[in-house]
């Protein structure tokens, strides 16, 4: 029964999307598939996926609400609520599980993503995700580490503010016309 234990969980992840950020460009490929780099990620951490599944949601939700709502400017792809997504994503995890797997769990995304990239390029699909929005996401995600970590026992609302603010202060990173820019370009064209 032991050695069936990880089997199940590929299973699981297999059938049950872990995150996609929610780009929906057609260049992406991202349909909510768990990427391979994702999986060993759980293999590794097989008593925390389901929470890790649960806070990946919330985040996504959360910024999701936020982009709507026009609180931060640009895409969910580069822009204020993409930051605002990983950095989030990043914290709620540092809060529930800890630093250590959370930046592992970020490293694995962003490489699947660039394994994606490398598929989406072979098809003449290279739009997707390239160096540059890997780049921004990995500064989002360890500047969402150190909020977190240094924020353990924050409300969630509290969290997102402290995020929010780190945003508007230029702390976290997004891409603009065609280069990564701090993420208080309040002067800048969208």
């Amino acid at each position: 029964m032991k050695y069936l234990f990880p089997f199940f969980i590929v299973i699981y992840l297999s059938i049950t999307p872990f995150y996609s950020f929610g780009q929906k460009d057609k260049a992406s490929m991202r349909t909510g598939k768990t990427s391979r780099p994702e999986k060993c990620w759980a293999l590794g951490h097989p008593f925390i996926v389901k929470k890790t599944l649960r806070l990946t949601k919330e985040a996504l939700q959360v910024a999701d609400s936020i982009h709507r709502a026009g609180i931060l400017k640009g895409s969910m792809s580069g822009g204020q609520p993409d930051a605002f997504k990983h950095a989030y994503w990043m914290a709620l995890l540092v809060q529930d599980i800890s630093a250590k797997k959370a930046f592992k769990l970020g490293k694995a995304h962003e490489k699947g993503n660039y394994l994606t990239y490398k598929k989406a390029k072979k098809k003449g699909l290279a739009d997707s995700h390239n160096k540059l929005a890997s780049e921004m996401d990995l500064w989002n995600n360890g500047k969402g580490i150190e909020i977190g970590v240094k924020n353990k026992d924050v409300q969630e609302t509290q969290l997102q503010q402290i995020i929010i603010d780190s945003i508007k202060s230029g702390a976290m990173r997004i891409i603009l016309n065609g280069s990564l820019e701090k993420s208080d370009m309040t002067g800048s064209s969208w």
